[in-house]
This record gives structure tokens, sequence and C-alpha cells, in this order.
């Protein structure tokens, strides 16, 4: 079976990405092998006033060392760091933007988390999501799993006993289907997003929803539909952040054939203002996403 080392050589990789791709998905084993150790909640608070369990501050500190230590990343900026973090010593110019561990308050349930990772050059992580140069997420459920995009379709490869990444599906494409998952409580939705949601249901839509938006997302992609974290009455700009989660998440959407918006544009073209702002996200399937824009024109026309 193809490695990952197989495909990103015979993809034209060039030589850092490749390594630096390599190396965050080595830390898949040990931050999996960490969740048995890191259960709790650490005790501390991240920049938005969240409690961080043991398995963010574990995880981010462990991507961190590795991407300093590399010499390949110039910046970093992660959820759980209030400020973007600089590699003086840097031999490369990669940038990378991260969540850790997204989802770690189900790892005591022993339900599907991951680690969100986007890549740009030019040494800013202040970019629009258009312009990086991989996106991925590794996926701790029955298999650990990476999903991969170098702007050049997406390959998702599965972990074998020995640490090795084998391809699993090649060329992945997000097909038209029928299952949602949407955050917020209902009496908090906004009237389009209320009104997208009936519209969707009444043509058969179910819902599906853990929780864990990487997690969520990954069947999306499989099976098609829509994820969702709206612009809620009290929260208008939405919980989930542009840079971490919208970003290489809807990097990768795209490139399967499906898209990302906050309803009314693509969150690949925004450029972003801070590195912790948030944003209303709907990414999914190519049909879902018309229906979405559609019904949000209207609202706003």
């Amino acid at each position: 079976m193809t490695t990952l080392q197989d495909y990103l050589r015979a993809a034209g990789c060039e030589a850092g990405l490749q390594e630096l791709i390599e190396l965050i998905a080595r830390q898949a084993g040990p931050i999996r092998e960490a969740f048995i150790t890191h259960q709790s909640y650490a005790g501390s608070e991240n920049v938005y006033g969240e409690q961080q369990a043991a398995m963010d501050t574990w995880a981010d500190e462990r991507i961190i060392g590795a991407a300093r230590d590399s010499g390949l990343v110039r910046e970093l900026s992660s959820e759980e760091q209030e400020e973007v973090l600089t590699f003086a010593g840097a031999k490369q110019d990669y940038a990378i933007v991260m969540d850790p561990m997204d989802g770690s308050s189900l790892i005591q349930t022993n339900l599907a988390v991951g680690t969100i990772i986007g890549i740009f050059g030019n040494g800013s992580v202040r970019q629009k999501g258009r312009n990086l140069k991989a996106a991925l997420y590794m996926l701790y459920g029955p298999m650990t799993t990476l999903t991969l995009t170098i702007g050049k379709g997406v390959q998702i490869f599965a972990m074998d006993h020995e640490g090795v990444y084998r391809l699993l599906e090649a060329d992945v494409r997000m097909p038209e289907g029928t299952l949602y998952g949407t955050g917020g409580k209902r009496p908090e939705w906004t009237a389009p997003h209320t009104t997208f949601i009936e519209t969707i249901e009444k043509e058969g839509a179910k819902v599906r929803y853990t929780g864990s938006y990487v997690a969520d997302f990954h069947q999306i992609l499989k099976y098609g539909g829509i994820y969702c974290y709206p612009a809620l009455k009290d929260r208008p700009k939405g919980k989930l952040r542009l840079m971490y989660e919208a970003v290489p998440v809807g990097f990768i959407a795209e490139q399967a054939g499906g898209a990302i918006t906050d309803g009314t544009r693509n969150l690949l073209d925004v450029e972003p203002d801070d590195p912790h702002q948030r944003t209303p996200i709907y990414v999914g399937s190519a049909g879902m996403i018309r229906t979405v824009k559609e019904i949000f024109g209207r609202t706003h026309a």
C-alpha cells in the first residue's frame, strides 16, 4: 500500500513541506498514548477564558516543541496560545495555524477527537486560507487517520501498528448527502439559520452531531451534507475560530469538491483581523452551501 511518504514524493511536494507534514503526522502516536494519563482539566484557561483540558495543553506543547526544533517553522499560532509564536532560528519560512486538540472534552467518553493543522508559506500566519500550502487533520477514533491536502485533492491515510501511514482512500470527493450537524441551542438560532435547518429537514436531512468539530466534519466529507456552527443571537460571530478551525477544514472541503461560508462569503477569502477571531461556519457539500447562501441572501436582501 502507498505510504504517506510515497504519496508526498509522487505528488511532487516540496522537500521542506514534506518534512514538516511527516513531522506533524508523527505526533499522532504520542498524542494518542497520552489520552490515558491526561483526561483531567489542567486548572488553567485559554485565551478565550475557556477551561483547558490536560490534553489541550499537552498536545499544544508537543506540537509547538516539534515545530520549533525542526527549524522549518517561522511562525506558529495556536488556539491555546495568546500570542503568535516566532521561532527566530528557523531555516525555512513555513507558518502553522492549529487547534492541537479539537473536542478534548470528549476524551473521557471515548468519542473521536482530532488535531487540525494549516500550513502557510512566506513566514506568516496572517493570510487568507486560499494561500495554504497544506491542510490536514489527524482523527483519533477506532483508527488513527490523517486527512491531507497539499492543494492536489484530498487523501486519507490510516496509521498501522508500526506507526506508518498507509493510503486508505485517494482523491476523496465529497458527495451530496443528507447529514447535518449544528451547534448552538435552538432558541438562540438566528432566523436565517432556523430557516436553513427547517428547509433541509423537510428535504430529508438527518442530524449527526457529537460536538467534536473535526469528527463531525469527517462524516460530512465521507457521506455528504453540512456541518454548521452558526451566528447566535447572543454570539453574532459564532464560536469557532477562523484561522484554527474554519480555514484548514474549509481548504480540505474545497479540495474535495465542497465549500465553506459564513452564510454570505467564502471563508477562504477572508483576511484575518486577529489570530483568534471567531466566525460562523457552514462547511460541506456544494449543494448544501448553495442553499445556505440562497437563504441568507434572501434574508439580508
